[in-house]
């Protein structure tokens, strides 16, 4: 993998080891020579993340649509930052750019952009693993909401298995190597969830 779409909040959460995790990911990344591209903003863990990379010697590439660039949460000192229009623009472009997704903690924003990517691997349209920073369990629910949704007949398995997770950054690259994206039909049909 040579470039990483991390997903992740404009915020720092209420734990300082969101913020640490966060700083720890982005100088993984550096030193593991994958290039980060983010949502290129100076704030919260997205601010973190670019900015430990950056001070680690990493390439770092935002996409921020223009309205943001506005509100000045603009990262200035990225190697590169490219404005767009809008908000699904910005995501296309993170996927066109990387070989995969790290989802850090955050809120709306952060499952939207997640959830999105996996949608488009459930549908075929792109085989990239998908990685979830499990940091400090804040997303045992979500995979417990998982579990749920299969058991429940609305999520197959193997999609379920499309989205991978550790705690740790260096354990969740491996699994992201690793990955074999599943062989998803050609069409989708009435018993295909």
């Amino acid at each position: 993998m040579k470039s990483i779409t991390v997903f992740c909040g404009s915020s720092s959460g209420f734990e300082s080891v969101y913020q640490t995790q966060a700083i720890l990911l982005g100088k993984t990344l550096a030193e593991n020579n994958i290039r980060i591209i983010y949502g290129g903003a100076k704030v919260g863990l997205m601010g973190a993340v670019a900015d430990a990379a950056l001070s680690n010697g990493g390439e770092v590439v935002g996409v921020l649509p223009h309205f943001l660039r506005s509100k000045e949460i603009a990262h200035r000192g990225l190697t590169e930052l490219i404005l767009v229009e809008s908000m699904h623009e910005r995501k296309i472009k993170m996927h066109e750019l990387s070989d995969g997704v790290i989802a850090l903690p955050g809120g709306f924003g952060t499952l939207e952009e997640l959830f999105e990517i996996l949608t488009w691997a459930q549908l075929g349209l792109h085989k990239k693993p998908i990685g979830l920073l499990n940091i400090d369990g804040y997303y045992d629910q979500l995979t417990m909401l998982l579990q749920h949704m299969v058991d429940k007949g609305f999520l197959k398995e193997t999609n379920q298995h499309m989205l991978l997770a550790s705690s740790d950054p260096d354990q969740l690259l491996k699994k992201m190597r690793d990955y074999t994206a599943p062989v998803v039909a050609k069409w989708i049909t009435d018993d295909e969830v």
